[in-house]
């Protein structure tokens, strides 16, 4: 199974079992952002961040969610923006499509369009948004340069990249790499930070930045004592701006 598939099962999974439990994204959103969206959204989401926090978005503004799960940052996003913007939601599992469909439904917002598709192959035309979010998503792409291309491709001149991701600080383990649960579970797959801004800047991006928002100790992630201790520090979730040149 390649990682896509394996990703696929883990989310729709997830999207027919909403537990709301992984230690990773516990307590991401305040009670009245959480009091704002359906239950169902709240527990479906498996991200590090809060992009819509930290997003600065505007009333009549276009807003992409890459990978958008149960569709708890769509909506929020939709709220933002207001009835005369709109909140695009990205996801390829069918199952979390109609979780997100039902979650949009229950809190009655209009102004929300969930496709189907994949993050490296964005089915929307060039300059169509004017800010792409994500959370805790790009890191499970085996092909993050070819996201971030479409990410560029996608925004209009002077739109904003504003993503929840995981990012490593130096070198990570082998051990902890080679683990297909573990790039599942978001960590295995996250880029070295250095290497996150080289390929947005390769993509076109400027005024690129990495924001630390926490550090993750892993002891209650399901790792290994070993690999645990080698790994403490290293990784952590982080806000990652960008924008596209006007």
């Amino acid at each position: 199974m390649n990682i896509k598939d394996e990703v696929k099962k883990k989310y729709a999974e997830a999207a027919l079992n909403p537990q709301g439990c992984d230690p990773i994204s516990q307590n991401l959103y305040d009670p009245s952002q959480q009091s704002s969206v359906p239950e169902g959204a709240v527990l479906a989401s498996l991200g590090c961040g809060n992009p819509t926090a930290l997003a600065d978005l505007h009333e009549g503004e276009v807003v992409l969610d890459l990978g958008s799960g149960g569709g708890i940052d769509v909506l929020l996003s939709a709220k933002r923006v207001g009835p005369s913007g709109k909140a695009y939601g990205l996801d390829m599992t069918d199952e979390m499509l109609a979780l997100a469909r039902a979650n949009q439904a229950k809190a009655g917002v209009a102004n929300v369009e969930f496709l189907k598709g994949e993050i490296e192959n964005i089915p929307l035309p060039a300059n169509a948004v004017d800010v792409i979010i994500s959370n805790c998503v790009i890191n499970l792409s085996a092909d993050k340069a070819r996201v971030l291309k479409e990410s560029y491709r996608v925004l209009k001149p002077g739109g904003r990249f504003a993503v929840s991701d995981v990012v490593c600080r130096g070198e990570v383990p082998d051990a902890v790499r080679r683990s297909m649960e573990l790039w599942v579970g978001c960590i295995a797959g996250a880029l070295e930070e250095e290497e996150y801004k080289r390929l947005l800047a390769a993509a076109g991006f400027t005024d690129i930045s990495v924001e630390p928002t926490r550090v993750y100790e892993f002891k209650d992630a399901g790792i290994e004592d070993v690999l645990w201790r080698e790994a403490s520090g290293r990784v952590m979730g982080a806000f990652i701006r960008a924008r596209k040149p006007v």
